[in-house]
């Protein structure tokens, strides 16, 4: 698909792809839901608002929305959960493709990671698709 984060391509940046460059490098802020800084769910409200689409304020409240999407047919837009507490779902990023997923990291802030990293392998719970088919040609396709 059109989105390029992930993957390095070449190919014109989706309106999504524009959205979380915009918010990379910026720092990680407890509750925060702007440019000034950002929590886990913050930032995926942030990018989920900023292309016309709601989503629960929570990381927690956030798993419980949309339909459960199994690892090998994630596409890039589909919210990644993990427990990083042991206490269930308390960290959401954003899949971009190609393994990887967008979030605000408590330790780097906005940044790209691999859900292939020990770390995130590990604490990996499972992927919701949260915007339909409709909404992710919007968003995919300039």
């Amino acid at each position: 698909m059109a989105f390029s984060l992930g993957t390095g391509s070449a190919s014109a940046d989706s309106k999504m792809d524009t959205v979380i460059t915009k918010t990379l490098g910026t720092s990680y802020k407890m509750g925060g839901t702007t440019l000034n800084g950002f929590d886990c769910s913050g930032f995926t409200n942030y990018v989920f608002k900023s292309l016309g689409i709601s989503l629960p304020r929570t990381s927690k409240a956030q798993f419980h929305v949309g339909t459960a999407v199994s690892r090998n047919n994630m596409r890039p837009g589909d919210l990644v959960f993990f427990n990083t507490t042991g206490r269930g779902v308390s960290h959401v990023g954003i899949f971009v493709g190609s393994g990887k997923f967008a979030q605000s990291s408590s330790s780097r802030g906005v940044t790209i990671s691999s859900l292939n990293e020990s770390y995130w392998a590990n604490r990996y719970i499972g992927a919701k698709r949260v915007m339909s088919t409709t909404s992710y040609k919007a968003v995919a396709y300039d």
